[in-house]
């Protein structure tokens, strides 16, 4: 069984989908062992509670140094036996020690088709903003592996999306989600639940 600690900062829609997929089947052999916050008033904790998952709140702001703070974080972390960390709207720089602690099993959903539109300042509406200032035919989402860049871990999955001429970028983001994010983000934990995904040389390969 797959123990799963996913990280949240806000609403919480990605965890909601990754909790279907999990009590409809689609998600096999995984569980949620603690939903970790960076905020106390996320309404993905209350998901969480609706669940009976268990939830706690750590935040950078209330710790004297990142030190202290990352050491919690990974504390926290080990203390469910998470096997997989995944991030789900986690508006924090993940500390170095957590990716060196879990190379490779920290993974994180993004609003875009990755390289495009990623990077420093890119998340949450600005991605869809850039798309749409840039004149964009086409977006997405992509699942990657977590490493010490910003969105330049080994990609997972990816699923492509329109772009309409009358979008908005909220229309937008919530095009993103329900088309592709809320997809490919549990197909992904599937994956690896399954033992079905290797990386090589930063790169994923799918196993039979």
């Amino acid at each position: 069984m797959l123990r799963i600690a996913v990280l949240v900062s806000g609403g919480g829609t990605n965890l909601q989908a990754i909790i279907d997929n999990i009590n409809q089947g689609r998600i096999r052999n995984a569980e949620i062992k603690a939903v970790i916050s960076s905020k106390k008033d996320a309404y993905a904790i209350e998901r969480a509670h609706k669940h009976g998952i268990r939830t706690a709140v750590i935040s950078p702001k209330d710790y004297g140094s990142r030190e202290e703070f990352s050491q919690e974080l990974l504390m926290k972390i080990k203390g469910c036996q998470a096997d997989l960390i995944v991030l789900a709207g986690y508006l924090v720089i993940v500390p170095e020690l957590l990716i060196q602690n879990y190379r490779n099993k920290i993974v994180n959903i993004h609003p875009s088709l990755i390289p495009a539109f990623c990077g420093a300042g890119y998340y949450g509406l600005r991605v869809h903003e850039a798309v749409l200032e840039r004149g964009a035919k086409i977006t997405g989402a992509t699942v990657h592996f977590v490493d010490e860049g910003t969105d330049t871990g080994p990609i997972i999955l990816q699923k492509a999306v329109p772009v309409y001429d009358d979008d908005t970028p909220e229309i937008l983001q919530k095009r993103v989600m329900e088309e592709a994010e809320w997809h490919i983000l549990p197909e992904a934990i599937e994956l690896i639940a399954g033992n079905k995904v290797r990386v090589i040389n930063n790169r994923v390969y799918r196993k039979n």
